[in-house]
């Protein structure tokens, strides 16, 4: 697994950590098409993309950095 970012596509996500879809379908965030950038996944939502950024990896155990 790779360590995923704001610059992961959002279907990378969803491929490394498939935990996290629940996440993306609650924010309504596409995770399967267009390879988005999740920051850009983000501000097309109108989300804090720093936010939700800290919630995936709060779900994958990640720390933030």
């Amino acid at each position: 697994m790779s360590h995923c970012s704001l610059e992961t596509s959002v279907p990378d996500w969803v491929v490394d950590h498939p935990e996290t879809l629940v996440v993306f379908q609650e924010l309504e965030i596409d995770y399967c098409c267009g390879g988005k950038s999740l920051e850009f996944a983000c501000q097309e939502q109108g989300l804090n993309e720093h936010e939700v950024l800290r919630k995936l990896r709060k779900l994958i155990g990640e720390n933030d950095e």
